[in-house]
């Protein structure tokens, strides 16, 4: 598989989960915490996961207007995802990673909107990376 790269970023980590990130552009910067929930002590800062929960509901939204206007159809400006990332240990060794995304078209008929997002999940660029390596569950609500 190749990809015609149209853009990209770049970010710098220090510190691993207790550090710090930002990209190299000085347009974002954050502070990193381990929860306690991973041996960390919490407090003030946010973690990989967190990130990763925010970066992919944005982005799977954009794959929703990439597709509803391919399709013709008008997703609604109240559109929300509620994405939530899980980590822990894995059985084969490691650690690993699930999500859940639960979605949010209100005013959308329900066989519409699983079908837009069933279309969504297809070409939007984290599903396509999280596919065949950690579980997604797509939910309409």
């Amino acid at each position: 598989m190749t990809v015609e790269v149209l853009y990209e970023t770049r970010a710098r980590a220090t510190g691993g989960r207790d550090g710090s990130a930002k990209t190299l552009s000085g347009s974002f910067e954050v502070k990193l915490a381990t929860p306690k929930e991973l041996g960390g002590a919490g407090g003030k800062g946010n973690n990989p996961e967190e990130l990763f929960a925010a970066g992919y509901a944005a982005c799977f939204i954009g794959a929703m207007k990439f597709v509803s206007g391919q399709d013709r159809i008008t997703i609604p400006t109240e559109t929300a995802i509620t994405s939530t990332v899980g980590i822990g240990p894995r059985s084969e060794g490691g650690f690993g990673l699930e999500v859940a995304l639960e979605i949010s078209l209100p005013g959308l008929e329900r066989q519409v909107a699983e079908d837009l997002v069933a279309k969504a999940h297809q070409v939007c660029p984290y599903s396509n990376a999280t596919r065949n390596n950690i579980e997604v569950k797509l939910t309409v609500v």
